[in-house]
């Protein structure tokens, strides 16, 4: 008889359904030769301090570090648990064979490998790796099951990385509690928690200790266009009110008209990450929710599997893509077909296969994000939400770039009316030099000069291509991106140059101002680059082998992090609290708040994944790092504690105020 283990008992009852196991029983299902069982996620744990010895039961000063000589497992404390386990074991104990149906990831690999080294199992294991729960995914991997040793890897990365938390965590969590957290509170210290903590306090101080400045911009109505001066901004009033009287009176002349034409690639295919950014960002989905509701449209068939940090397909799904695409040809949500008309321009040709989309070196375990095919019914409004912006995203990758036409007009007003036209005559090459120069040294005043130069920019879209996919409807939380696409995009009168005329100008006192606070989708990509701002999307995707936190982890970690009253919402903001704030400046050791050092762990993790960094080499170094922290916290003769705040206390915190 041949045991396959799932990870949840609706992916078993598929598993089962397929593979001809149709008889139930108490806690498995059986026929065909087959007997289909499951977990309920984690089963099992790495065992706690106290398991290992009693000494090491009692929280005490003196016990630091707790370092076992040898990790071991134990069964969570759940009479659910113990019952489905005794199941399990009884199961295996017995089988000619096992197959491993677990996630096709670290966590899923970590969970099933524990379970059956609880239960002892000693048949061979054969690894069930597919990417999505359709029927066809399903009997293609039965058709292809792998050998578990092909894992081996990727089960040594995660039980690195357990291993690596609980040293961590178990030592600086008590280490922290018993030195700082008056008795009263537990301060939860964690390999990523806590450096994600550290990006929002030091975000939030360099927000509350900034001073705002202000500037002068000078500007001009020319033909109901406003041009502004390419000189930038004026530090002081004086300075922009002789530049404001320079050319006050004075006629305006266009100098320059350049149109060029470009091209815009539609955005990558979902990773998880990027997938929860617009999510926070377009329905205001913390991340653990648009978590939970891609892992539903996973295991409901609709989508493939969603925890991966990969923008890629790999090559072989290719030919798999017009069948996808006919799937969302039929859907009808309501009795509407909204992907028809978006795929209607690409029907019945070959699609477009390019280095952007496809590229088998990007992909290790799993593809990017794309719907299945299989047509969705049932789904909540939240999960339509979700599967449509995986829907549109698939789409578009397929249609043409986004062509645009950008018009840039420069014009000047000069002091000495005679100056105009010889200016005019000057060559583009040297305007545009003069232009760039002149925008490097904003600081200098342009006063002691006789012309102020002036420039707007127009994008029109010529051919939306791709874009369509977008529709005209904007979410509320996009309301201030969507303002700087309007102006970006906003068509030009046709200028000519040499012309001129009357103008209104402006001069506008403006402030400096902070960076904004996080939420949930700035401080995703904050994690997922270590800290670093990185707007392109090449480079982005290139540092998140240094990110902090897995894909599938860095939602549990905010969520922790809002548990352990560290921080707080303020509508979409999120806030420091006291409590996370004194807890930071406690910590003087970089290690435990440095994402960039964070970071360097995470790409450790990888590269033993993919058998270039040694397990046992990750472990000895985090004992030698804890045992470091531990000796220079307890070496602080400082009577510093941290404010403990009640559930209470919390809802009563005022938060700062919103600056402009």
């Amino acid at each position: 008889m041949i045991v396959c283990i799932a990870e949840k008992p609706s992916v078993a009852r598929d598993i089962a359904r397929i593979i001809g196991a149709t008889s139930s029983h108490d806690g498995y299902m059986e026929g065909n030769g087959y007997q289909v069982t499951w977990t309920f996620g984690h089963l099992c744990t790495l065992k706690e301090p106290g398991d290992y010895t009693p000494a090491w039961k009692p929280w005490a000063l003196t016990q630091l570090p707790m370092v076992p000589p040898r990790f071991g497992i134990k069964l969570i404390e759940d009479n659910g648990i113990k019952k489905q386990f005794a199941i399990i074991e009884r199961l295996m104990q017995s089988a000619d064979g096992i197959v491993n149906c677990g996630d096709a990831g670290q966590e899923g690999e970590l969970i099933q490998r524990w379970v059956m080294q609880k239960a002892q199992a000693k048949c061979p294991v054969k690894r069930l790796w597919i990417s999505s729960m359709t029927d066809e995914a399903i009997r293609e991997g039965f058709a292809s099951l792998k050998d578990q040793n092909d894992y081996q890897p990727l089960y040594l990365a995660g039980l690195s990385r357990a291993i690596g938390d609980w040293l961590l965590g178990m030592n600086a969590t008590r280490l922290y509690t018993l030195k700082y957290g008056q008795n009263r509170q537990v301060l939860s210290i964690g390999r990523v928690q806590t450096p994600t903590l550290a990006l929002i306090v030091n975000r939030q101080k360099e927000i509350e200790n900034f001073k705002p400045e202000p500037y002068w911009v000078l500007a001009t109505v020319y033909r109901d266009t406003t041009f502004t001066a390419t000189k930038g901004k004026f530090t002081s009033k004086e300075e922009g009110e002789k530049a404001f009287a320079l050319i006050e009176g004075k006629p305006f002349t266009v100098t320059k008209v350049e149109k060029k034409e470009g091209k815009e690639q539609p955005p990558m295919l979902y990773d998880l990450t990027s997938l929860q950014v617009d999510c926070n960002r377009k329905f205001n989905y913390s991340a653990e929710m648009t978590l939970n509701l891609i892992q539903s449209l996973y295991e409901k068939k609709f989508t493939t599997y969603p925890r991966v940090d990969t923008q890629y397909l790999s090559d072989d799904i290719y030919p798999k893509c017009p069948q996808t695409m006919n799937g969302l040809y039929q859907i009808k949500f309501g009795g509407i077909a909204p992907y028809a008309e978006l795929i209607k321009p690409i029907g019945g040709k070959p699609l477009k296969k390019t280095k952007r989309v496809f590229d088998t070196s990007k992909v290790t375990d799993h593809h990017a994000i794309i719907p299945t095919g299989v047509i969705p019914q049932n789904l909540s409004d939240a999960e339509r939400n979700v599967f449509d912006l995986v829907a549109r995203r698939f789409i578009a990758v397929f249609l043409p770039d986004c062509r645009f036409s950008t018009t840039t007009v420069l014009g000047e007003v000069t002091s000495n009316p005679s100056q105009t036209s010889k200016t005019s005559q000057t060559s583009e090459t040297s305007q545009t030099s003069q232009t760039s120069q002149t925008s490097e040294t904003s600081q200098t005043s342009p006063t002691s000069e006789t012309s102020i130069e002036f420039k707007v920019t127009g994008k029109e879209i010529i051919d939306p291509g791709w874009r369509i996919v977008l529709g005209k409807e904007k979410p509320k939380a996009d309301e201030d991106e969507q303002k700087k696409e309007d102006d970006e995009e906003r068509t030009l009168p046709t200028f000519v140059k040499g012309e001129s005329g009357d103008h209104k100008p402006t001069l506008t006192e403006k402030w400096t101002t902070p960076p904004p606070y996080y939420n949930e989708a700035s401080l995703l990509r904050a994690m997922e680059t270590a800290g670093k701002f990185v707007e392109d999307e090449t480079l982005r995707a290139a540092m998140k082998e240094n990110g902090i936190g897995r894909p599938s982890s860095r939602a549990s970690i905010i969520e922790t992090l809002f548990k352990r009253h560290y921080i707080k919402r303020d509508r979409k903001r999120l806030i420091a609290t006291p409590t996370g704030i004194e807890l930071i400046d406690l910590i003087r050791e970089e290690l435990l708040k440095s994402c960039e050092l964070t970071g360097i762990w995470e790409k450790k993790l990888r590269d033993i994944e993919h058998q270039k960094y040694d397990a046992g080499q990750f472990i000895e170094e985090l004992k030698q790092q804890v045992a470091s922290i531990v000796q220079e916290v307890m070496s602080d003769t400082s009577n510093r504690r941290v404010t403990v705040l009640t559930d209470a206390e919390l809802k009563k915190l005022k938060s700062p105020p919103k600056k402009q």
